[in-house]
């Protein structure tokens, strides 16, 4: 496993924690929500590259 894919999940989550923050102290709970669905979207999709790497190699490796 990659060291790299565990910095750009927290990475994203650092930024995406600071951008909450910002936005709910200044009054815009509705698009402190909406960044927070973004980020968890953003590694919801990385996570799944992965996996969908993970299952290409175990399908080559078995021969299927």
């Amino acid at each position: 496993m990659d060291v790299d894919l565990i910095f750009k999940i927290a990475a994203v989550g650092i930024l995406v924690a600071v951008l909450n923050i910002l936005l709910s102290r200044s009054g815009r709970e509705d698009q402190a929500l909406l960044t927070s669905i973004a980020g968890l979207l953003v590694v919801l999709m990385v996570v799944v590259r992965k996996i969908s790497e993970l299952f290409d190699l175990i399908r080559d490796l078995f021969g299927f």
